[in-house]
Parts: structure tokens; sequence; C-alpha cells
């Protein structure tokens, strides 16, 4: 009796006792990861706040609000809500493609009013949850079974496709991936993962003819950056000048030449590693690191720590696809892999792509704050 009491008072936390579990060392953590952003923003702009910096201060604090208010709604609710929000973030693709705005040659983003929103960063989030609900519900032996994985991979392949056609094929593959490792976590078999990444080498060549030209230019020019360098690989050439020029312990901040004589391009968003490169030095770099690898830690920590399933593939999901956006714009602007559009998480400009990171690290402090909440696998009461 005893037990089932302690049980219940578990599942049905007070609003002191879920704010008494947030995690306020991982908000600091963050603070201070954005705090990062915010000083190089301020750089880019030459030493103001405006356009960039002051925009982004004001996003982060009401992004760490809406994260706490995420953590303080029932896990259970999110669990509800699940196939609604990516519901939601489905239709608002097929809107893009609609009716979009368009930007750098893209269709990507939607106007609301005076907002735009991008809702490929939505659609990231949306998707982790959806396929965290759908894997709950499932017994090990049914994830084991092909039949079962139909459903998730019809959820996984729509939204891809509707991301590719904007055109956004890094969005496109890191949707991909990030739906891999929940499929993984979930129990799906190694055996599978290499069938799909074999059929999907062997497809490459069919794919190629389907490339528009200038994302065949971007894996030619990852292949050869001098074939064009003040075309296709002026991007890449220019960043890698400013990461080398920065040394150990940088030029000093306000001082990269590359940024401030405007010849590295994109400095505020999807290049601002380089810029804090050159500027800050590979101190600076691997400081950064240090604080993304730390959340990480945190992230799965957390998650791990959850007792239902549904909490642990969210938790997982959510901090697989946060090291996914770090890995493909480090190794973009380092020339590792092709230049792709991927902005660096709370240090990159960016409005959608800021507040659906919080969004995520919201549903991760909700299951770190609801982590001993259990939920039936074949519905949403509890099991006590």
């Amino acid at each position: 009796m005893a037990l089932q009491l302690d049980s219940l008072n578990q599942q049905q936390l007070t609003f002191g006792r879920k704010l008494w579990r947030i995690n306020w060392s991982l908000l600091v953590l963050l603070g201070a990861t954005a705090s990062v952003g915010f000083a190089m923003l301020y750089s880019a702009a030459n030493a103001s706040f405006e356009p960039w910096a002051s925009k982004q201060i004001m996003r982060f604090g009401f992004g760490i609000v809406m994260l706490i208010s995420v953590a303080l709604v029932d896990i259970r609710v999110w669990m509800r809500l699940a196939y609604v929000i990516y519901g939601v973030a489905l239709v608002l693709l097929i809107a893009v493609d609609i009716a979009g705005v368009i930007g750098m040659g893209a269709q990507r983003w939607i106007a609301l009013g005076p907002l735009q929103l991008q809702p490929s960063e939505i659609m990231k989030i949306a998707l982790v949850l959806a396929l965290a609900r759908y894997f709950h519900s499932l017994s090990i032996e049914e994830v084991g079974n092909p039949i079962y994985l139909i459903a998730p991979l019809i959820m996984v392949l729509l939204p891809v496709y509707l991301v590719v056609i904007q055109p956004d094929l890094g969005t496109a593959v890191l949707i991909l991936l990030g739906s891999g490792a929940i499929f993984f976590v979930a129990g799906v078999r190694i055996w599978k993962f290499i069938v799909v990444t074999g059929a999907g080498i062997a497809a490459i060549p069919v794919g190629w003819q389907f490339l528009r030209e200038y994302q065949k230019n971007r894996v030619l020019t990852f292949l050869n950056p001098e074939r064009d360098p003040l075309g296709a690989g002026y991007h890449i050439l220019q960043s890698k000048i400013a990461l080398g020029s920065g040394g150990v312990v940088g030029k000093g901040f306000l001082q990269g030449t590359q940024s401030h004589l405007s010849f590295l391009p994109e400095r505020q968003t999807d290049f601002i590693f380089t810029m804090l490169a050159e500027e800050l030095g590979m101190v600076g770099g691997l400081i950064l690191l240090g604080l993304y690898t730390l959340l990480l830690v945190y992230g799965y920590a957390m998650s791990l720590g959850s007792r239902s399933q549904f909490g642990r593939l969210l938790g997982m999901g959510v901090t697989t696809t946060f090291f996914l956006y770090v890995f493909i714009n480090i190794a973009m602007v380092m020339g590792l892999i092709p230049v792709v559009g991927v902005p660096l998480p709370l240090i990159s400009y960016g409005g959608t792509a800021m507040l659906s990171i919080l969004f995520a690290f919201g549903l991760l402090m909700c299951v770190h704050v609801h982590r001993d909440v259990r939920i039936g696998r074949r519905g949403l009461d509890n099991e006590g």
C-alpha cells in the first residue's frame, strides 16, 4: 500500500515539486552558450547590438520562459498532443510549398503577419515527438516486425520529401538522421539500418540526376574547393582561411579581418563558428565545444533517467537532434562535409531555429521533471 501511495504521489506532482525538479544548472549552461552567440553577433555587426544581437537576446529570453512553461506541463499531455503537433507542422510544410516566401534561392519560410516562420525547423521537433509516441506503444516483438515500421517510415519520408523540394537538402538529411536515431533507440535491429543504408548508397547515381545545379556544385566543390574559388568554392575557402588565421588564441574580439572586411559570407548565421575561431582562436572554439559537450551529457543523462519509454525516446531524440545540428554545422565550415544550410544551435542568428531548440530543451526538461511518471504502453493510463 505504501508503495502504491508513493507511486501515486510521483504521478501527481504539484506545481511546487515540478519547479523544484527543474534542472537549473542546464538553464545556466544554455544561457552561457547563448551568450557566446550574443557576443559573436555583436562582433558581426561591428560592435553593435543592432540588427542581430538585440533581437537574439529578446528571443532567448522569451524562449527560456517558454522552456520552463513546457517543462511544467504534464508529460502525458505532450504525448497526447504529439500527433497533433506533427500534423500542424506537416500542414505548414505543405503551405510553404504552395505560398512560401523565397529567400536565398529557396522557398523555406511562410509569412504569418509580421513573422516569418520556417516550418522545417518545427518539423524536426514535431517528428521526434510523434515517433516517440509511436514506438512507445509497441512491444519489443512489434518493433522487430517490419510491418510495424511502415507507418513511422511514412511519417519520416513525407516531411523529408517536402523539405527536399523547397529545396533544403541539409535539413532533409538532418531530419533523416535524427529519426534514424529514434528508430535505433527504440530497438530496430542493426541489419535493417545496413539494408537501408546500402539501398541509399545504391540509389546515389539515380538521386544525382534529381539534384539542382547548385547542389551538384556544392558536392563537387566539397571534393575540390579550388575548382571555382570565386564562385561555388568561395564560401568554404574563406571559411578555411578564417579558421587557420585564428591560430591558438585568435586575433582578438572584434579584430577578425575575414569577417569585418566582409570576406566571410553569412557570418551571422551558418558561418558564425568560423568568425568565433578567427577572433578567439582554437581556445575559444574548444570552450564552445566544451559547453556543447556538457549540454549533450546533461541531455542523455536526463533521458536515461526517465522511467517511461516515451520519455526516454523523446529525450534521446531531442538530444541527438541537437548533436546533429552542432556536428553538421561545424563539419561544414571546416570543409569536412559539403556546405548545407544548418545553423549552429544557440549561436547562429535566427528566430525559428532559436525558439525550436529551446522548445526542444523544454521537452527534455519535461522528461526530467516527470522522470518518475509511468505511462502504459497501450495507452495514456498510468502503470502503478
